[in-house]
Order: C-alpha cells, then sequence, then structure tokens
C-alpha cells in the first residue's frame, strides 16, 4: 500500500470514528432532553402524550389528597388560568405545600392526569423555576386580557 493511501485510509478511519461518536453524543442528549409545559400549555395538547416533560406551577389549595396506607399523593398544579391534575407516588419535599411552586417531571397518561416520576418544591420564599414564574406571568396576562374584551 502506498504511503498515500495510507495516509486517505487513517482520516477516513478517523472521520469514520468521530462520526460514531458525534452519533452516540447526540443520541444520549436526545434521550436525556426534557422540556417544560405549563398547565395552559398541557391543556391545549402542546404537550406530548406518554413521553417524559417537565410541568410547572402552584399547587392548588385544597387539591393534596394523600392515600391511606400508601406513599401516593394525588395533587393538582396550576397556573391560575388551567390545573393539571398529578399522582406521585414517593416521598414529597418538605418544602412541598398548597399554594407554594413546584416543578414535576413525568408523563401525560391517555385521561389527561399527569403521572410524576419526581417532584420538586420551590426552596425558599424568593425563588421560583424561571419556567414556572414565566408560566404563570403568561397566564395571568391571558386572564387579564380576556376579562377586558
Amino acid at each position: 500500500m502506498k504511503p498515500r493511501h495510507k495516509k486517505l485510509a487513517v482520516i477516513a478511519a478517523g472521520v469514520t470514528a468521530l462520526g460514531f461518536a458525534a452519533v452516540l453524543v447526540l443520541n444520549a442528549f436526545q434521550s436525556n432532553l426534557v422540556f417544560f409545559f405549563s398547565p395552559t400549555q398541557v391543556a391545549a395538547n402542546e404537550a406530548p402524550v406518554g413521553k417524559s416533560f417537565r410541568i410547572g406551577g402552584l399547587v392548588e389549595e385544597g387539591s393534596v389528597l394523600r392515600e391511606q396506607d400508601s406513599t401516593t399523593v394525588r395533587f393538582a398544579i396550576t397556573d391560575t388560568a388551567e390545573v393539571i391534575q398529578v399522582v406521585y407516588t414517593g416521598i414529597l419535599p418538605d418544602l412541598f405545600r398548597e399554594g407554594k411552586g413546584v416543578v414535576a417531571q413525568g408523563k401525560l397518561d391517555s385521561n389527561g392526569i399527569f403521572e410524576a416520576d419526581e417532584v420538586l418544591a420551590k426552596h425558599d420564599e424568593n425563588y421560583m423555576p424561571p419556567e414556572a414564574a414565566l408560566a404563570l406571568e403568561e397566564a395571568a396576562k391571558a386572564q387579564r386580557s380576556s376579562l377586558i374584551q
């Protein structure tokens, strides 16, 4: 084999290896990508059914129901415009309270109930996840504009 052909073979092998590595990285990124939706977007069917995503807002007052002899909790998340029912089995964060900000990660079932795998609560009175704060702000604007009309 001529030196020129060896050089081309090494370059081709390098490009192939680099392409394979890029495919693996992009595949891992795609499988770990989780989008955020507000309750209004979920109610408008913008969220994927059966795929994992995050939903955020406030825990609706009076909506927390704990099942007897189980760690399953049912509650509702609202952005003041729409309400989405959530089911979570596990131990809730200590800061989880009605009327407080929360972000849940999970899947929407075919009945429109969000089955959470993870629930995160805000850690102090000044913090709310930026996506949840923006969703609440947009829902409030939409509610005000509908009242004006």
